[in-house]
């Protein structure tokens, strides 16, 4: 049967973490960018399974392997583990259907063991995957999605409490306070991009404020959240597709605050926080921001310090270098040096390729 498709053709079937509708940043990234480039490269892809909302433990016992493989050469799936996607991989495999797991924040050498390949998002990452795995690794890092979009000019201010410097933090989730150092100077304005409700809807902003209010545990956690909220200089925002990019391009500097806890335990597994990818920081890089992050293996590779940006250790870090970009040139020198250096290395058509290469490995 696969003998009569034409390898140019080959159709390869994505089990989706999330909704194409609504989709979580991993799956825009690592799949939806990517159809169109695997087309014009001879491939055939589609989404073969995707869940109602978003699920990484999917109960997949419902779907036709026979199906599955009478219609695809390649099954992709997209950070989904658990014994029914494990189960689904292995009778794949025995069908003769090649299997790829695709990953980027955390370690499951089940799933490793069961598919083909396994696609990580760092190098670093792929260090931590047993000797007798290392053949099955491959690094493909998270592409910028819209390198058109940047900056053309930085400002001439040093910030003030009239005139504040604008920096921009960017993050999937809905942030309860600003991690690494609470109060921003009265010369800087922060605005975090994340999961909130749009500012007109202000019920389920209500609802959300309240959801995590009420989460926390001590009431001292509930008035920093309070004081949080309460801040002039800190704006919450919705993340919006069409928006995010003309957000960060507006602002004068990009921040990736992390909060690195806990603490990697010698021997163990590294914590999520160690694994992830390069993302947030090279968006970011490739609209011309430069850039404090917290340092984490990922953003290791990619930033010269004090050249194409910043890595911060401590909360003394963080002052001391968002003092220093309050020199407009420095800022500009440093996020004219920043897209350059991020633009090829880290575009969508090169994580393409190097995807391309995975899949032909086959």
């Amino acid at each position: 049967m696969f003998g009569q498709i034409e390898i140019q053709n080959k159709k390869i079937g994505f089990i989706t973490l999330s909704n194409f509708r609504s989709p979580i940043p991993s799956t825009r990234i690592t799949v939806l960018n990517m159809l169109p480039m695997l087309k014009e490269h001879g491939f055939d892809p589609e989404i073969a399974y995707q869940p109602d909302g978003s699920n990484e433990t999917p109960d997949l016992s419902n779907l036709c392997c026979n199906y599955l493989a009478e219609k695809f050469q390649i099954i992709y799936f997209q950070k989904v583990h658990g014994p029914s996607v494990v189960k689904l991989a292995g009778r794949l495999s025995r069908a003769g259907v090649k299997t790829v797991y695709g990953v980027c924040d955390r370690m499951d050498l089940e799933m490793t063991e069961v598919t083909d390949r396994t696609i990580v998002v760092s190098d670093y990452l792929k260090s931590f995957y047993p000797d007798q795995f290392q053949s099955k690794v491959r690094v493909v890092h998270d592409g910028i999605e819209h390198s058109k979009v940047y900056k053309s000019t930085w400002g001439n201010h040093r910030g003030s409490r009239v005139k504040p410097i604008h920096a921009v933090l960017v993050t999937s989730h809905r942030l309860n306070s600003l991690p690494l150092f609470e109060k921003p100077p009265a010369w800087l304005s922060v605005t975090i991009v994340g999961r909130y409700a749009p500012r007109w809807n202000i019920l389920q902003r209500l609802r959300q404020t309240w959801w995590s209010f009420s989460k926390l545990q001590s009431w001292q956690k509930r008035i920093n959240y309070l004081m949080f909220l309460s801040r002039w200089n800190i704006r919450r925002v919705p993340w919006e597709k069409n928006q995010v990019y003309e957000i960060m391009r507006q602002a004068d500097i990009g921040i990736v605050p992390i909060e690195r806890e806990p603490q990697h335990q010698p021997g163990s597994v590294p914590p999520a926080w160690k694994l992830k990818s390069e993302n947030r920081l090279t968006m970011k890089m490739s609209v011309g921001l430069p850039v404090i992050a917290s340092r984490i293996p990922s953003y290791d590779p990619v930033i010269e310090q004090g050249v194409t940006g910043y890595l911060a250790e401590t909360e003394q870090d963080w002052i001391h270098l968002l003092n220093k970009l309050r020199n407009p040139c420095l800022r500009a020198s440093i996020g004219v040096k920043a897209r350059a250096s991020v633009l090829e290395r880290y575009s969508k058509e090169r994580q393409t390729q190097l995807l391309l290469r995975v899949l032909r490995e086959f």
